[in-house]
């Protein structure tokens, strides 16, 4: 017999390869990474980060953050004041996250503009349009 009843152990969710894919993907979106770096400085309100992460929607931010607190990532406080201030900052983890994906985000800053140009290229070129 196999499986759990025929007395072989199944990997723990810390040990299951497959864990880390989905933790990539929580962490390695785009909009997780940009809301991350932005509050790399320090805590911010929903309306600042709104701001700084350029093309975000409302939706897409609430539905981000909701994430990342989840995971442990960032603390969403909520001061009782009129009208109630709320702010989003870095855990200790989530600090690591940010020095983690520091040097993927200079990477694409730094080559942004050769990527635009490969890109241009590659769509300029005839048998592009024609493959399957």
């Amino acid at each position: 017999m196999s499986g759990p009843a025929g007395g072989e152990s199944r990997p723990t969710r810390s040990e299951d390869p497959c864990q880390a894919r989905e933790v990539l993907g929580i962490v390695g979106d785009k909009w997780s990474l940009l809301i991350v770096r932005n509050l790399s400085q320090g805590p911010l309100r929903f309306t600042e980060l709104k701001r700084a992460v350029e093309g975000i929607s409302q939706r897409m931010l609430t539905v981000t953050l909701r994430g990342l607190e989840r995971d442990g990532i960032l603390t969403r406080t909520v001061r009782n004041v009129m009208p109630p201030h709320v702010s989003y900052e870095l855990t200790p983890m989530g600090r690591t996250l940010r020095e983690a994906t520091a040097p993927l985000l200079e990477w694409s800053i730094t080559h942004l503009t050769h990527i635009d140009a490969a890109r241009a290229v590659y769509d300029a070129r005839p048998e592009t349009a024609h493959r399957p």
